[in-house]
C-alpha cells in the first residue's frame, strides 16, 4: 500500500470512528436530559469536580463528593444513567512487528476505543456509587469495567469531623480520590493499539479480576485512612464478564490492602502526601500444581499539588513511586522464572497547566526497572524489564461550564505523544531483532465525549 493510499484509508477509519462515537453519545443524549448522573445530582458543572472541566482528575470538591459516598444531592431525584465514548487514531514511528489486534494494521490505525455506560448516583444520604460496563472497540466485545459502591455515615468526636465508609470495588485504587494511584493516574485515556511495555507492579494488574471490601475514615477533610482486602473472582465469573480469567493469577486467600493520605487546603492551592500497600500470594495463571505460591508486596508513596489561580488557570503535579518485592517460588517451580526472588521499581510523575481550566498541556515521565531474569523477561535481549520515557498531551474541553444541549454533555479533543528512551530492557535492539525503543514512539489523536 502506498503512503497516499494508507493516508486515505486512515482518514476514512478515523472519520468512521468519530462519527460512531458521536452517534453513540447522540443516542444517549436523546434521553439524557432526564437521566443525567453526578452533574445533575449535585447541580454542578464539570469544572466544579474536575481539573480541566473533564474527568477523571478531581478537584478538592470532587474528592469530597467521592469520599462522601457520592451522596451529595441538590435535586429530589435524577435517573442515574450516563455514557461515554472514546475514539482515536494512532501512528507509531515504525510499523509494529505484527498487527496489535485482529482487523487492524501494523501502523496508522483508527478505532472506537470504547463506549461505556454507567449506572451512577447516590441513594439517600448513606449509599452511592457507580457501575461501568464497556464495549471495547479493539477486541470488539463487551466487558465489565470499574465498580465502586459505598455505604457512608458521618460522626463527630470532639473537634474531629468524620466520614466513615465501607466500599465494594473491583480494582485496588479505583476507590481512591487522588489521581496518583494506577486506577485514575495519568495518562487518563489510552489505546490498546499502542505499543506498551510488558511489566508493571501488581497493584495495577488486579483491576477488574478481583473483588475487594475496604473500610475508610475521612477525618476533618484532611486525613484519609483505609484498609481491606481483595479476592480473585472465579474463572467462570470472569469468563462471563469477558475479563481475562488467568491474568495475573489466582489470589490464595485474601490480599490485604492499606492506604493513608494527608491533604491540606490552603486557599487557592492544596497538596496531598500519602502511602499505599498491597500484599498477595498468587498461583500464577491459576496453576496450583507446584504446591506453593508467588508472593508480591507492593509498597509505595505518592503526592499531589493543585493551584487554582484567580484567572481560572489551574496547575497540578502528581507523583507515585512503587517498590515491589517478589518471591517467585511457584513461577520458578513451573519454569516461568529463573530467580526465586526479584524486585520491581516504578516511578511516575506528571505536571499540567490548564488555561482558563479548559485548554491543557501535560507532561509525564515514567521509569520502570527491576531484577534481571532469563525466563521472566526472556523476550528481552537484556533480560530486564526496564522501560523509560515521557508522555506529552495537549487537550481542549469544550463544555466544562455547560453545553447548549444540557449541563451534562461534554467533549474533549486532544493529542498525545509517547516517546521511549528504553523499552523492555534497552534503548537499541531490545528484542534481538534490531528494534529500538524509539520505534515505539506513538502519536495519538483522540476524541472523548460524555453525557
Amino acid at each position: 500500500m502506498t503512503g497516499s493510499m494508507r493516508g486515505r484509508d486512515t482518514l476514512r477509519r478515523w472519520t468512521r470512528a468519530i462519527l460512531l462515537a458521536l452517534a453513540m453519545i447522540g443516542v444517549t443524549a436523546g434521553f439524557a436530559a432526564a437521566v443525567p448522573a453526578f452533574g445533575i445530582q449535585t447541580g454542578q458543572t464539570c469544572n466544579a469536580c474536575h481539573v480541566g472541566g473533564f474527568g477523571p482528575q478531581l478537584t478538592p470538591y470532587g474528592r469530597e463528593f467521592k469520599l462522601g459516598g457520592y451522596t451529595l444531592r441538590t435535586v429530589d431525584f435524577n435517573a442515574p444513567i450516563s455514557a461515554m465514548a472514546v475514539a482515536s487514531v494512532l501512528h507509531t514511528q515504525k510499523d509494529q512487528a505484527a498487527p496489535p489486534a485482529n482487523h487492524f494494521s501494523t501502523n496508522d490505525n483508527a478505532a472506537l476505543d470504547q463506549v461505556s455506560l454507567f449506572l451512577a448516583g447516590g441513594v439517600g444520604s448513606h449509599f452511592g456509587g457507580f457501575v461501568q460496563t464497556t464495549y471495547d472497540g479493539v477486541s470488539q466485545k463487551f466487558h465489565w469495567d470499574n465498580l465502586d459502591l459505598r455505604a457512608v455515615t458521618t460522626a463527630s468526636i470532639g473537634k474531629l469531623n468524620l466520614v466513615l465508609g465501607a466500599g465494594l470495588n473491583n480494582a485496588p485504587s479505583v476507590q481512591d480520590a487522588f489521581n496518583t494511584l494506577p486506577a485514575w493516574g495519568y495518562p487518563y485515556t489510552g489505546s490498546a493499539l499502542a505499543p506498551a511495555a510488558g511489566t508493571a507492579p501488581l497493584i495495577g494488574a488486579l483491576a477488574q479480576n478481583t473483588m475487594g471490601l475496604t473500610g475508610y475514615a475521612w477525618i476533618n477533610s484532611e486525613v484519609y485512612l483505609e484498609a481491606g482486602g481483595y479476592r480473585t473472582l472465579s474463572h467462570s465469573a470472569l469468563d462471563n464478564l469477558n475479563v481475562e480469567p488467568d491474568s495475573p493469577g489466582n489470589i490464595k486467600g485474601v490480599a490485604p490492602y492499606g492506604r493513608i493520605a494527608y491533604q491540606k487546603n490552603l486557599g487557592d492551592w492544596n497538596f496531598e502526601v500519602g502511602a499505599f500497600a498491597i500484599s498477595a500470594n498468587l498461583y500464577p495463571g491459576r496453576d496450583s500444581s507446584a504446591g506453593v505460591t508467588d508472593h508480591y508486596r507492593d509498597l509505595g508513596i505518592d503526592g499531589s499539588y493543585q493551584y487554582f489561580a484567580a484567572n481560572k488557570d489551574v496547575y497540578t503535579v502528581n507523583a507515585r513511586y512503587t517498590n515491589e518485592r517478589q518471591r517467585l517460588l511457584a513461577s520458578q517451580a513451573l519454569g516461568l522464572a529463573s530467580n526465586s526472588r526479584g524486585s520491581l521499581d516504578d516511578l511516575r510523575i506528571d505536571a499540567s497547566y490548564y488555561w482558563r481550566n479548559k485548554t491543557g498541556f501535560t507532561v509525564g515521565a515514567f521509569n520502570t526497572t527491576g531484577t534481571a531474569d532469563p525466563l521472566l523477561y526472556g523476550g528481552n535481549r537484556t533480560l530486564k524489564p526496564t522501560t523509560q520515557g515521557v508522555n506529552l498531551q495537549i487537550d481542549h474541553t469544550f463544555f466544562g461550564k455547560g453545553s447548549p444541549i444540557g449541563p451534562r454533555f461534554n467533549v474533549r479533543v486532544g493529542a498525545q505523544y509517547t516517546a521511549y528512551a528504553k523499552f523492555d530492557g534497552a534503548r537499541h535492539d531490545y528484542d534481538g531483532t534490531g528494534r529500538s525503543a524509539a520505534d515505539n514512539n506513538t502519536l495519538r489523536l483522540f476524541l472523548w465525549a460524555a453525557y
